[in-house]
């Protein structure tokens, strides 16, 4: 509960520091935020709780994946995107059933991921260069269900 206020608290002060700043020659967004920022999922267009901030230089982004509180076998969204460094994973399953969120690189390497967890969050590092991942659930079946996406890295 002190995480999920912590992360209200500093989507509310993104907000009004991106309100107060300046116009920007970027027309780009991005899914990756970085520590200071977060966004909701009617931000996202009621997909994954990602933002659509930039990061900075030498500074972490942030990827927030969702498993369908439905109780399907998906994510809330099947794409992302990120700037290349170091790249945090926060993965909420509101399902009693376990999942996770491993990436793999084009060549099929598994190069991160988040650990199995039922009716919890978990957060993982992953340090990406840029190029085409792919996120999925590595709970036996549910990639072949449809529980993974595109992540793209720039």
């Amino acid at each position: 509960m002190k995480k999920l206020a912590a992360l209200l608290a500093l989507a509310l002060a993104s907000v009004a520091l991106v309100a107060c700043g300046g116009s920007s020659d970027d027309s780009s967004s991005t899914t990756a935020t970085n520590g200071s920022e977060s966004s909701t999922p009617a931000e996202t267009g009621g997909k994954a709780n990602a933002g659509g901030g930039s990061t900075s230089a030498g500074s972490t982004s942030t990827l927030e994946f969702e498993a369908d509180p439905g109780g399907e076998l998906a994510f809330t969204t099947d794409t992302a995107t990120a700037k290349a460094g170091k790249v945090t994973i926060d993965f909420k399953n509101p399902q009693a059933l376990t999942h996770d969120v491993k990436i793999e690189d084009a060549q099929g390497k598994e190069v991160g991921g988040t650990e199995l967890i039922a009716s919890s969050e978990d957060s993982a590092t992953v340090d990406l260069k840029p190029g085409t991942y792919t996120y999925f659930c590595s709970v036996p079946g549910h990639r072949e269900a449809g529980m993974e996406g595109t992540l793209t890295v720039k």
